[in-house]
């Protein structure tokens, strides 16, 4: 059975294969015995530098805490930059030079700096220029940077979904009188939202982990950030480096496997009915536009 990509491998390949499979599993599994040794010798793996994990003290003073404290500033980021960069994105695409140059220039300095750089100008800008308490600041300083790199990534994201669609896709929607904006509402973003989800959990992912550079640089209680005041408290630095790691790891399997669920769905929710867009349906939906347009001014006269 043959791929578009490549071919069935023979028996010569399948036997290489099953050698370098063997091979690896024996090196990764001599790695694992090293580290354990390792560990093992430097006192790492006595049970009372791991006993504080199961005990309630560490997970509701130190460690739950600052995961709550990252999934927040993990998801207010996410909440703005979704939105932030697809519209940037979408303004990148546009036929106004007004508006695509300023969006690509936009897009091009947030991206071009590194986040950790923003987060510190961020917290600075609070520090002289607002009102935001101590307290709060590291937050919004957090916030602040992953929003303005993660947007500008998310935005050519959000391009890159939607100019990998086939172009019959706009032409055909020219074709029975769809207008640019109603073209790319109802056919192209549609479309792109599916082919875009792998790209964008990615993004998602690194969100979540950047979190941790803002506990490094400007003291934000996150995840690893508490982490070190429980190992200043336990004496248990390599243990806690390893449990923060494991949540790290299953906080990111979750959105990655609720991420492939949902783009499953979405596939299968647009699969073709065979239906087919006719000039009725055109004009009812340029008559719906227009209407609304209509009452948004009469309500705004009135």
């Amino acid at each position: 059975m043959t791929s578009v990509l490549y071919d069935a491998p023979g028996p010569r390949a399948k036997r290489r294969n099953i050698i370098f499979s063997v091979v690896f599993f024996v090196l990764l599994a001599l790695l694992l015995w090293w580290v354990y040794t390792v560990m093992d010798d430097k006192g790492q793996l006595e049970w009372a530098l791991w006993k504080p994990f199961t005990q309630a003290e560490a997970w509701t003073t130190y460690l739950l805490p600052g995961l709550a404290d990252t999934l927040k500033a993990a998801g207010l980021a996410m909440v703005i930059a979704l939105p932030l960069g697809a519209f940037f994105g979408i303004s990148r695409l546009s036929d106004h030079v007004w508006v695509r140059i300023p969006a690509g220039a936009v897009i091009e300095f947030f991206r071009a700096i590194p986040v950790l750089l923003l987060m510190l100008f961020a917290n600075e800008f609070y520090s002289r220029y607002t009102d935001v308490s101590s307290e709060d600041r590291p937050l919004y300083a957090v916030v602040t940077g992953l929003v303005l790199y993660n947007a500008s990534v998310l935005a050519e994201i959000v391009r890159a979904g939607i100019l990998s669609l086939p172009k019959g896709q706009t032409e055909a929607a020219h074709a029975i009188g769809l207008r640019k904006g109603q073209t790319m509402t109802h056919i192209l973003l549609p479309q792109a939202v599916t082919a875009m989800l792998p790209a964008i959990v990615t993004q998602l992912v690194v969100i979540v982990k950047d979190t941790a550079l803002g506990g490094v640089m400007i003291g934000f209680t996150e995840l690893l950030n508490t982490r070190g005041t429980l190992a200043a408290n336990y004496a248990n630095v390599i243990p806690s480096f390893i449990v923060v790691a494991i949540i790290y790891i299953i906080v990111n399997f979750i959105l990655t496997s609720f991420a492939g669920w949902l783009e499953k769905r979405l596939r299968r929710s647009k699969r073709s009915t065979g239906a087919v867009l006719g000039k009725d349906d055109v004009e009812e939906m340029n008559a719906a536009e227009v209407g609304g347009s209509f009452g948004t001014g009469a309500g705004g006269t009135i």
